[in-house]
């Protein structure tokens, strides 16, 4: 113990003294790195195995780099193994790219090897794992075996005789054509709840050479085969893999175990996920081969040598991997945060030059200039980099951007040179400037009010290089791609776009792969050297920083935050006295910065008091002329973030961000003036998060659903995403609309008698498989605790999917007599189920939030009668406070609760799609649950046992997921007032840097007057008087999270006596005396509703389509309709509905493709003729009931 203990002492003292000696990496960037179980130093062995396949990707990339911290830090090896198991795939060219790849990683393993080495070894444990009864020869056609395994149902050849296995195995090892249908499996366990123990393959036939052995094997073994089998023989003690092989571990160490091989330990980390990324091999070979990208080192891939290409250093990338750490937290993480990692590295040693954009530039002859050249440092604070060599002569370039308000008489500077004085500006009909004078003015040294230009000196002596920058955006315009999502209806076509430029007449010594920063302009990495003898122009990829998205669109150069340094001047020329830079001294940037807070806010309130457009258009001009000035004195867009404090003591607002591009220069006028006023009208600001929030919609609900729904809920602060898939954080706006739900239903069932209990969430297997059939439909969904710390549970212990299991034990022990019924129980609790494909906030989650409540009666009629009582509370909660329309009925045999007599439903419409949504369920269990549980009580007339009739019945938070989707639009949510959290916000408006204190403090105490008015008439509000927030911003904010009515009190309503309300559903806004205040709001919330509920209502109305005609069936829901059909109720047809109406080929291939499914038999029932025939094209029985069926989630 006291040796282990002294291990870890060292291991960590190690660890920290590494970190402290990297010089180039401060404390916070170096992640956690977590202690391997078990190692000693000079004992560990790791492996780094990619398949030659393709190149490495920063994936594999991270992997590489994470076994050689280990290899270091415990003075161990590491193996480089190629996984060679499928020749399908084995390239020899990948082989040869991979190691070279690891080599530009700077990863030195000591052992390389194939695992095509132990091929001998493997085909010799597969025979005796088949001689053993432990794997058996299969021809099952893969479909029909993958449906069995889903099914957890065996093979027919799971019972074969060894004989006839070895049968198999021999056909499979000749190649024959049997063999080639054949395959060797694991015979583990097909009912596990772990899919990877399903019998997994082992081997299988292939008949294509191998790029090492060539064609002497016709059986190849599969990864998880092969990969325990290597990692024990060749010696390795931990095996590192992602997280996304975890459910394989026991499968892994299965095949130690049956093989006798030794055991080692493997040990997890995440995957690096990325946004708007792909790192499958296969989908990024598809790329190629469409001609989207240029081969698999095009700038725009994930691969190592990609992003390399795209101007990513190895140092950059090593110090973003080691911030990374071994952890198991699995995130999606932004590209910017890799490149803000590489800015550090290239910023101090990156050349400086300039360029300006050919066809977009301005000349200036400078009088009295004689042509000569200097020698000045190509770094302004790192002599070491070597200088470069600038021409002055009397004629100039700038960019035209840059002077397209220019004024004769102004001064400006020239950087890197000094003042001149604008004495004459030439323009074009259409008020372009095309041409201008100045006269050096050097003696003038005051350059911090002037605007600062960058210019390249027309020379024949060192002409200008022909460059072209290349700007890139992602591949895939989708943030984060779902399971269920094909990454092809994501691919953006247009991610190239290239700037011709002229450039700096140094850039003709460029080098392929250096990187070098254009001023103003960013960081450029040179893909092609300029070729003087044919003119081909240098191409400079543009590299991201970190400070704008990396896949961002740019459609011009933009100017970087990157340039020289703001605190260092650049040496003077010989001739200048002074050589002005793009330096200025924080008072001034400070001072500048309110001026621009004060315009922007003095612009905000004329637009809010619907002042003159004329007006606007003059304040908003004013506006732009400053935020020029800022951008000429720090070289930089004004960021609404960096605005200052100083113009009052309120806290100023607007910050857009580096996602907003700022107007340009060179679309001044007009155009400008409108697209910065509409600008400030959704300009956002939240100046207290680190990083930018994007406050608006970026997507429709018409164009995108599924990302319009992941937007709605994350930006109206509903969800935040937890690092386990399928579960989801709660936020307090939300779990208030659930409690609005709770609080409603948990008062209407006590009035019917029902009383609240909690019963454990776990559930002993024995019950949770004492009614097979009802647990049958929950079975592939049933989460398992297996383990307690590193120990064996003696049996698995499962979590709830639903409570019947659970609570029917102790009904069998209460209910005695007819006196102990009825008994009506109820819980507000969560249950889990865990296994499908497609999450989906509030909609399908692994864990979920309902209440199930649990009766039992002496009669059928008292229970079937409470079935109905609950169904109506259901359709109350929807219709009377969620303002939902539903469609009440009776699921059909196959729809309804497993182990139940009947189910009945709401059913509610999402018109978006076209989907119907099951709302709630009420079910009558009739005696199945208390035959199977023995809950009896002695009849008191005939004093005999007789059973219970049983209800079940739950809503869940499905209900919050429903209402998204219904009630909300483009610009958030909506939500109906009787659930919201927040009914009425009050907003102070009015309030500018030029308000006195004593008005600021009467519009403030005013709001919180109103608010205590409301609240004092039961109606729930708040105010908002933040602040560090503009009312602009804070109206979005209200908008987005959907609160149904918003009032605003400015200085001339409280003058007034008075306020203005705007409805978040139809934005109508109403001037209301303060005397009527709480009368008129109560109106306006209650007239809220109900336009809510009869816009949703008469959506659906339109959308449920009444047809006897099977085409008219299949046109219709191919409409996104819902459709009520005569049906025979046969669970046949219903599968062959379902199957007869899939889309075989639909025109939009996002929209939905399945076929109709039943979603109820409404209870109010049309008239049916007697000789109506079911819709099933397949089916000649008379119809019994009109069904609605239709898509759903």
């Amino acid at each position: 113990m006291l040796i282990l203990m002294y291990y870890i002492v060292f291991s960590k003292y190690r660890t920290l003294l590494a970190v402290k000696e990297t010089k180039t990496q401060s404390k916070e960037d170096v992640g956690k790195f977590i202690e391997l179980p078990g190692a000693e130093i000079g004992k560990v062995v790791v492996r780094f195995p990619p398949e030659a396949s393709g190149y490495l990707h920063i994936g594999h990339a991270k992997a590489a780099l994470l076994n050689q911290h280990y290899q270091t830090h415990f003075q161990g090896k590491l193996i480089f193994r190629f996984d060679d198991t499928n020749p399908v795939k084995e390239k020899a060219d990948f082989e040869k790219v991979i190691t070279e790849d690891v080599a530009l990683l700077q990863v030195k393993p000591d052992i390389f090897s194939h695992t095509s080495d132990n091929f001998p070894l493997m085909l010799e444990l597969a025979e005796k794992l088949i001689k053993e009864g432990k794997a058996y020869g299969d021809d099952t056609p893969a479909e029909e075996m993958k449906k069995l395994r889903e099914q957890k149902l065996p093979s027919k050849n799971r019972d074969n005789s060894i004989e006839k296995n070895m049968e198999i195995w021999k056909e499979m090892q000749a190649g024959t054509e049997r063999g080639l249908q054949c395959c060797i499996r694991a015979k583990i366990d097909y009912k596990s709840v772990n899919g990877c123990l399903r019998d997994p393959t082992m081997y299988r036939c292939k008949l294509e050479p191998h790029p090492k052995t060539g064609t002497k094997y016709k059986v190849y073994p599969t990864y998880d085969f092969a990969c325990p089998i290597v990692d024990s023989v060749e010696g390795v003690t931990h095996a590192l893999r992602t997280t996304e092989y975890h459910d394989r571990d026991d499968q892994y160490y299965w095949f130690i175990e049956q093989m006798g091989l030794r055991r080692l330990h493997v040990w997890e980390y995440s995957r690096l996920n990325l946004t708007n990324t792909v790192l499958s091999k296969r989908k990024l070979a598809w790329f190629v081969e469409q001609g989207l990208v240029e081969g698999w080192d095009d700038p725009r891939f994930p691969t190592v040598r990609g992003i390399i290409r795209r101007g990513m250093t190895i140092e950059g990338l090593r110090q973003f991997i080691v911030a990374q750490g071994s952890s198991r937290s699995i995130v999606n993480m932004e590209w910017d945060k890799i490149w803000a990692f590489n800015r550090k590295v290239i910023d101090p040693i990156a050349p400086r030059y300039t360029s300006v954009i050919k066809d977009a530039t301005v000349p200036i002859t400078i009088s009295g200039v004689k042509e000569k050249s200097e020698s000045i440092p190509k770094h302004p604070k790192n002599n070491d980099i070597g200088t470069k060599t600038v021409w002055f002569s009397s004629n100039v370039l700038i960019d035209k951007a840059d002077v397209v308000d220019i004024q004769e008489g102004e001064i400006v500077t020239l950087i890197n040179w000094g003042n001149v004085k604008i004495s004459k500006v030439e323009k074009s009909e259409n008020k372009e400037v095309t041409a201008i004078s100045a006269n050096l003015n050097l003696e003038n040294t005051d350059f911090k009010k002037t605007k600062k230009l960058t210019w390249l000196s027309k020379t024949d002596k060192a002409p200008f290089v022909p460059t072209i920058a290349v700007y890139y955006e992602y591949l895939i315009t989708k943030s984060v791609l779902g399971k269920d999502d094909n990454f092809k209806d994501y691919v953006n076509k247009k991610t190239k776009n290239e700037v011709e430029m002229l450039g700096d007449p140094e850039l003709k010594n460029l080098k392929v792969g250096d990187i070098i920063q254009l001023q103003r302009r960013g960081f450029f990495r040179c893909d092609k050297v300029f070729e003087p003898e044919t003119n081909k122009p240098c191409v400079l990829i543009s590299v991201p920083d970190g400070h704008t998205k990396a896949g961002g669109k740019s459609t011009e150069p933009k100017p970087s935050k990157g340039n020289e340094s703001k605190k260092a001047k650049a040496k003077p020329a010989k001739e200048p006295t002074a050589i002005p830079t793009t330096e200025a001294s924080s008072q001034e940037v400070d001072k500048l910065k309110g001026e621009i807070t004060e315009q922007g806010n003095k612009v905000r309130e004329l637009k809010s008091s619907n002042a003159a457009k004329e007006t606007v258009d003059v304040e908003v001009n004013k506006l732009l002329e400053l935020k020029k000035r800022y951008k000429d004195l720090t070289g930089e867009d004004f960021a609404a973030g960096n605005r200052s404090k100083k113009p009052s003591k309120e806290k100023k607002a607007g910050n857009q961000g580096k996602e907003a591009a700022k107007p340009k220069k060179e679309k001044q006028g007009k155009k400008e003036v409108s697209k910065e006023s509409s600008r400030l009208d959704d300009e956002h600001n939240n100046p207290e998060r680190k990083k930018i929030s994007r406050l608006g919609l970026e997507v429709t609900k018409e164009e995108n659903l599924g990302e319009w729904y992941s937007q709605v809920i994350t930006k109206a602060e509903m969800i935040e995403y937890h690092d386990v898939s399928g579960c989801y954080i709660f936020r307090p706006w939300s779990f208030a609309i659930w409690e609005h739900i709770k609080d409603f239903f948990d008062g209407e069932i006590k009035k019917l008698g029902v009383k609240n209990v909690y019963f454990p969430i776990f559930v002993s297997k024995a019950a949770l498989e004492r009614e097979k059939t009802h647990i049958s439909d929950f079975a592939p969904e049933v989460a398992w605790v297996t383990k307690s710390g590193d120990t064996d549970l003696a049996e698995p212990i499962a979590i709830r999917p639903t409570s019947e299991t659970v609570m029917y034990p102790s009904y069998a022990k209460w209910i005695k007599s007819h006196r102990d019924l009825p008994l009506k129980l109820n819980q507000w609790n969560n249950v889990v189920r865990w296994e499908f494909k497609h999450p989906q906030p509030f909609i399908r989650t692994r864990e979920f939030l309902w209440q199930e409540g649990h009766s039992a009666f002496a009669s059928r009629q008292e229970a079937e009668e409470e079935v109905f009582t609950i169904l109506e509370l259901y359709r109350r909660i929807y219709e009377e406070l969620l303002a939902i329309p539903v469609v009440k009925g009776r699921k059909t045999e196959k729809e309804k609760f497993a182990g139940g007599d009947f189910t009945t439903t709401v059913e509610a419409f999402i018109d978006a799609n076209g989907r119907g949504a099951q709302g709630a369920t009420s079910h009558h269990l009739g005696q199945n649950f208390s035959k199977m549980f023995d809950i009896v009580y002695e009849d008191p007339e005939t004093k005999d046992k007789a059973f219970v009739f049983q209800n079940s019945w739950g809503i869940s938070t499905r209900t919050l997921g429903v209402l998204c989707l219904v009630h909300g639009d483009n610009k958030g949510l909506i939500i109906p007032p009787k659930v919201a959290d927040i009914q009425v916000i009050v907003i102070p408006c009015g309030i500018s840097a030029n308000l006195a204190d004593s008005q600021r403090k009467e519009i403030y105490d005013s709001c919180q007057k109103y608010v205590k008015i409301l609240k004092d008439g039961g109606i729930r509000a708040d105010c908002d008087n933040r602040d560090n927030y503009t009312a602009g911003w804070k109206f979005n904010h209200y908008e987005v999270k959907g609160v149904p009515l918003r009032v605003e009190l400015g200085p001339k309503d409280i003058k007034n006596n008075q306020f203005v309300t705007v409805r978040r559903d139809n934005a109508q806004k109403t001037t209301i005396s303060m005397k009527d205040a709480v009368e008129c709001i109560k109106k306006l919330l209650d007239s809220i509703h109900v336009d809510m509920f009869n816009k949703a209502k008469k959506s659906m109305d339109e959308r449920i389509i009444r047809t006897d005609n099977w085409d008219n069936f299949r046109k219709q829901l191919e409409a996104k309709n819902l459709i009520l059909s005569p049906f025979c109720g046969a669970t046949s047809c219903e599968d062959h509905i379902k199957a007869k109406s899939a889309s075989e080929d639909p025109v939009d291939p996002r929209a939905p493709s399945m076929g109709a499914k039943s979603l109820c038999i409404p209870l109010e029932q049309p008239s049916l003729k007697d000789d109506t025939i079911c819709i099933s094209p397949a089916c000649e029985k008379n119809a019994r009931f009109y069904t609605l069926f239709g898509r759903s989630y």
